[in-house]
This record gives C-alpha cells, sequence and structure tokens, in this order.
C-alpha cells in the first residue's frame, strides 16, 4: 500500500508551489498562469508594434521636413524604442504575475553576468548612449577611427554602429571603440574641409609658371570649393628635395567631395599632370649614377695570361703608384751607378 502511495505521480499543483520556493520567488499557482503568461506576451508584443508605428512615423516627418536634422529624428526613434521596449518588458512581467518586488533577484543575478561575461556588452550598450546623447557623432557623419576604418555612419546601435565605407562595404564598430579610442570626424563642424595635394617640378622652373599651372588644375577640377575669397586655391612651396622643388596644391573642397578621399587626390593628380604637360614643366624622378665594376674585373681576367699588359683603366702592378718605393728604387740606381763610374783602388805593392 505505501509503494502504491509513493507511485503516485506528483501533482502540477505541489511541484510548481515547490519550485517557487527553491527560486525563493513565492509564486504560486494563482500568481503565475498560462492565461498570465499569454497576457504578458502579447502586452510586449504590442509595444514592439507601437514602437515599430512610432519609427515609421518619425521617419515620415523628418522625410516631410527638410529643416528637420536627420540625425537628431534617428536620436529620438533610438530613445523611444529603448523606453517603449522597457516599459513594455517590465508591465507584460508584471502581467504574467512576476512581482515586481521579486525583481532584486533578477538585479543580483544580472550583476554576476556583468561580472563573467557581459562587461563589453554592457559597456558597448552605455557607449552607445553616450553617443546619441554627446552628439559628437551622428548618422551621416564621414569618420576615421584610429584602427584604419573610415566611411559614413549609417546605424547607431545597441552594441555596435554600422559604418559603410566608400567601396559600400558594412563594418560594424564596436561602440566602446568610439569612446576609447581616437575618432576624426570629418564633418562634425562643417562640411567643407581642406586637402593638401603633394607635387614636384624640375629645379630651375620657373615659380610662376608652376603657380600658374596648378591654380588652372584647381579650376579645372569641379569640386574645388571656390576660386576666389579666402578660401581660394594656393600654390605652396614646402621644400627641396635631392631632385626636384618640392609644392603642395592647397584647396578647400566642397560637400559632395570631403567624404570621397581617395577619388578627389586622383583627380587632382590628373589635373595637375595635364597642367604641367601643357606650360612644358618637367616632373623630375630621382637620378643616380652606376659603377659596374663586373666588366673591369672579366677584362683584367682577360688580361691576366699576358704579362706586362694591365687592364684598362686599372694601375700598373708594376708601379703601383707608391711613391716612398720608388723613391728607394731611385736612389738604390743612383747608388749603383756611381759605383760604377768610381774606379777601383790600386795595390802600391803591385806597382813596384
Amino acid at each position: 500500500m505505501g509503494l502504491a502511495q509513493a507511485a503516485e505521480p506528483v501533482s502540477v499543483h505541489s511541484a510548481v508551489t515547490q519550485i517557487g520556493e527553491w527560486l525563493n520567488l513565492g509564486f504560486g499557482v494563482g500568481a503565475i498562469t498560462i492565461g498570465s503568461l499569454l497576457g504578458g506576451l502579447v502586452l510586449f508584443a504590442l509595444f514592439l508594434i507601437a514602437t515599430a508605428l512610432m519609427r515609421r512615423l518619425l521617419r515620415r516627418y523628418g522625410e516631410r521636413n527638410e529643416h528637420v536634422s536627420s540625425s537628431m529624428i534617428y536620436t529620438v526613434e533610438r530613445l523611444l524604442h529603448y523606453l517603449l521596449l522597457t516599459v513594455g518588458l517590465l508591465w507584460g512581467l508584471s502581467v504574467a504575475g512576476v512581482p515586481m518586488a521579486k525583481m532584486t533577484v533578477f538585479a543580483g543575478a544580472l550583476g554576476v553576468g556583468l561580472g563573467f561575461g557581459l562587461q563589453s556588452i554592457f559597456s558597448n550598450f552605455v557607449s552607445g548612449l553616450i553617443l546619441l546623447f554627446d552628439r559628437s557623432l551622428k548618422v551621416g557623419d564621414f569618420v576615421e577611427l584610429a584602427s584604419g576604418v573610415h566611411g559614413h555612419v549609417r546605424e547607431i546601435r545597441v552594441r555596435a554602429t554600422l559604418i559603410s565605407t566608400n567601396d559600400d562595404i558594412d563594418i560594424l564598430v564596436p561602440n566602446s571603440e568610439f569612446m576609447t579610442g581616437r575618432v576624426v570626424n570629418w564633418t562634425l563642424r562643417e562640411v567643407a574641409r581642406r586637402q593638401k595635394i603633394p607635387f614636384g617640378v624640375a629645379y630651375g622652373t620657373d615659380k610662376e609658371l608652376v603657380k600658374e599651372a596648378a591654380l588652372e588644375a584647381a579650376a579645372a577640377v569641379p569640386f574645388t570649393l571656390s576660386l576666389d575669397g579666402p578660401r581660394a586655391p594656393q600654390v605652396w612651396l614646402v621644400g627641396f628635395g635631392e631632385s626636384s622643388l618640392d609644392f603642395q596644391l592647397v584647396v578647400w573642397l566642397n560637400a559632395e567631395a570631403t567624404r570621397r578621399v581617395g577619388a578627389i587626390t586622383a583627380a587632382y593628380n590628373w589635373a595637375l599632370h595635364s597642367a604641367l604637360e601643357k606650360y612644358g614643366i618637367e616632373i623630375p624622378f630621382p637620378q643616380r649614377d652606376l659603377h659596374v665594376k663586373s666588366w673591369a674585373r672579366a677584362t683584367r681576367d682577360q688580361n691576366a695570361a699576358q704579362p706586362g699588359v694591365p687592364a684598362p683603366g686599372m694601375p700598373d702592378i708594376e708601379d703601383d703608384g707608391n711613391d716612398a718605393v720608388r723613391q728607394i728604387e731611385r736612389d738604390i740606381a743612383k747608388a749603383e751607378a756611381r759605383r760604377a763610374e768610381t774606379p777601383p783602388p790600386q795595390d802600391p805593392d803591385a806597382a813596384r
């Protein structure tokens, strides 16, 4: 009889009550039911739909009002999105029967999770909020990071920021990188930007002629902001190179060209080359003197079998230019000649 009672299945009511006691949440069958769970899910889904409608309305408002900044619309859109999701989640949990007074347990679990592996996610989320409020980085800006990534800011998401390069490559950059690294925002204060195009000409070229050709090249490129006034193109002589006079064409770019670094440099280089050719100005290249020793060595090896025939351009082996040796040889020759001219002394006994 005892075995039969032990084999009876445990009721659902007692099981759920036991789990609630283990979790120390005080849940009971009357607190969390299938109906309450469905109600909480439906409520959260309604908040998701409201968030989507709100974002669509804000975008339409921005399209109809051109004077409204698109970056401002985007910031309001993201903040309302986060706010509605948070309210919907908390309200849905409340409808599902989860008492808000017991949420401290989940807060403690979240703190443990942050300590064990969610630091980067939380840091990126907070960094994204700072970017939205700080206004130092906006959607549509052209930025360059310390890692070398540069492009347009498309979206500032929860974890990362979407950047599209000029080659239409999408790169996800963690939001924390914008807070800890060096970021160059080329369009933060003003869309116009100054660019310097280096070039060189041969020594002896008239500087005024070079300036005239460079200014004509700047006028030929349609992205030059202005041809007169304080932002007119300028030509600077910046240095004296090994084989060239180093100049820079300094131009201000309009808003369309600010975000196209490589293409703009190529456009001005093309115009400079055409203008310099038109005026007959030489673009120099480095020149070096090459001394080939292998030819003289080969000639010397060929003449090695012929004694007394020195190789062309090589010093005589017997007379290697050592003045001291030649002086000693001359002194020895003079001494021998002197001894040859002096008669030997005669023996007086032999004369008798």
